[in-house]
């Protein structure tokens, strides 16, 4: 993970751009992976760990009738963080993060494991489900991390 941190903030820093970041299941995970490399400074601009649907509603200001249709952790929530993130940041790129790292909390429609990763990049914005296999807690933070640095890369290119 450190490699591709590095390769982002050296990607940002080239191409003069800002990143923000909004995370809930990685609990910061992902501000920190970025922040550990050296001139993240100059590229990184704030990162939320948005947690509870109160801190969604009240820091990202989500509608309460999003979350209350379609749940905390769903494509409408994850796209609602990256737009309203991109926003309040005004930053180039913005990234948000939304699952269910568990062990506990998943159903049967939206298992342990569940992760959406949002990107918005300039007008473009994209966001991704991903269903983790392995249900340790630690290993879908991991993976979430992982796949949204993997995605920043990929709108870098």
């Amino acid at each position: 993970m450190k490699n591709l941190s590095q390769k982002i903030v050296r990607l940002l820093e080239k191409k003069k751009l800002k990143i923000s970041i909004a995370e809930s299941c990685t609990g910061g995970l992902l501000s920190s992976t970025i922040t550990q490399i050296s001139g993240s400074s100059k590229v990184f601009t704030i990162g939320f760990v948005t947690y509870s649907n109160q801190s969604k509603i009240n820091t990202l200001k989500i509608p309460k009738k999003t979350i209350k249709k379609h749940g905390s952790v769903s494509y409408e929530t994850c796209l609602a963080m990256v737009e309203n993130l991109s926003k309040i940041s005004k930053t180039n790129i913005s990234i948000s993060i939304t699952g269910i790292a568990g062990p506990k909390g998943g159903t049967k429609k939206k298992p342990v494991g569940l992760v959406f990763i949002g990107i918005k990049k300039g007008n473009k914005t994209l966001v991704k489900k991903h269903l983790f296999k392995n249900k340790n807690r630690s290993s879908i933070q991991k993976g979430s991390v992982n796949k949204a640095l993997n995605l920043i890369l990929s709108v870098l290119k």
